[in-house]
């Protein structure tokens, strides 16, 4: 059976999903705080996209909109990092992917709107299903880590708003170049939010000129490279032919990988209780039960179905 352009996109996004679990892991043994680890992830990024031309010859052919449109997403972006570190920082890696998972309800109000297409009640019902699965995750949390929790819902809302906004941009230039653009619109966003972040939000204020020393300074380049970089591009390449909800709905797989690895690398099952576990296997429930259902669908209703996916990749 040839590879179509749907599952070769999805491939590509489970394995985004699998370096996005790492990153979790990654913040968390980075001892710098949320704010200048992820200034130094979006710098390191850039500079590394500088030196390939390909992107310098994308960037001239972006017209005014294009670029403002990009750098906006960037800046989304750049808060939706700050907030997911911080909720690492604040609770731990397992707390912080799994309130990813709230991401599908948001982004299935939001990219009909942003991408121009019909609501689906079906999706937000998807994404709703979570939702018991996040209130057991956050009854199995000391209490302590609840604020984490609360930073951890905030940058689910972020996530599928530059997501859906992606998806409507992405294929009006390079992937490369956009990561660049965006990545480097993001390092000056937090560049300018530093000195009023006390003020907005003082849980994720610190200072932002911090030199890291070589243990940060190997895992932010892992980081940087292999857990941003090549994923952040081949997200933006795999958006052409799937939708953001499509997308997000696979992202929710992100806290297995990044529980497995905590439990593994960090012992964070030693803070957590029975129930949190139980909630995280209601959010992966509602993400296996997605596809069956979508299967069954298609063979019942296939023309509904395949207007849906032509719509997507239209879109």
């Amino acid at each position: 059976m040839p590879m179509t352009d749907t599952r070769r996109a999805l491939l590509q996004i489970h394995f985004c999903v699998l370096l996005w679990g790492v990153t979790a892991i990654l913040g968390k043994l980075i001892t710098l705080p949320a704010l200048p680890l992820v200034w130094w992830r979006m710098l390191l990024v850039v500079a590394m996209l500088a030196l390939v031309p390909r992107v310098w010859r994308g960037l001239r052919q972006l017209s005014p909109r294009l670029v403002a449109g990009y750098c906006g997403v960037g800046a989304l972006v750049a808060l939706h990092w700050l907030t997911f570190y911080g909720a690492v920082k604040l609770a731990n890696a397992s707390v912080a992917a799994t309130c990813i998972a709230l991401a599908p309800v948001f982004t299935a109000v939001i990219e009909p709107w942003v991408a121009k297409r019909p609501f689906q009640f079906r999706e937000l019902a998807f994404g709703i299903l979570v939702l018991p699965g996040v209130a057991l995750v956050v009854g199995g949390v000391p209490d302590g880590m609840r604020l984490g929790v609360l930073i951890g819902a905030l940058s689910a809302l972020l996530v599928a708003v530059f997501g859906s906004l992606n998806k409507r941009l992405v294929s009006h230039a390079d992937p490369l170049t956009v990561t660049a653009l965006e990545l480097g619109a993001g390092t000056l966003t937090l560049t300018l939010l530093a000195p009023v972040l006390p003020f907005l939000l003082p849980a994720l204020a610190s200072d932002l000129w911090v030199i890291p020393d070589l243990h940060d300074g190997l895992l932010l380049l892992a980081l940087a490279g292999l857990c941003t970089l090549l994923p952040f591009a081949l997200a933006l390449v795999a958006l052409r032919h799937i939708s953001a909800y499509t997308s997000q709905l696979v992202t929710n797989l992100e806290p297995v990988y990044a529980i497995l690895l905590a439990m593994v690398l960090l012992s964070e099952q030693r803070e957590l209780t029975p129930l949190f576990y139980a909630g995280v296997a209601i959010i992966v429930g509602a993400v296996f039960l997605h596809p069956l259902l979508n299967r069954r669908r298609k063979v019942q209703h296939p023309e509904i179905l395949a207007t849906s996916e032509a719509r997507n990749i239209a879109d």
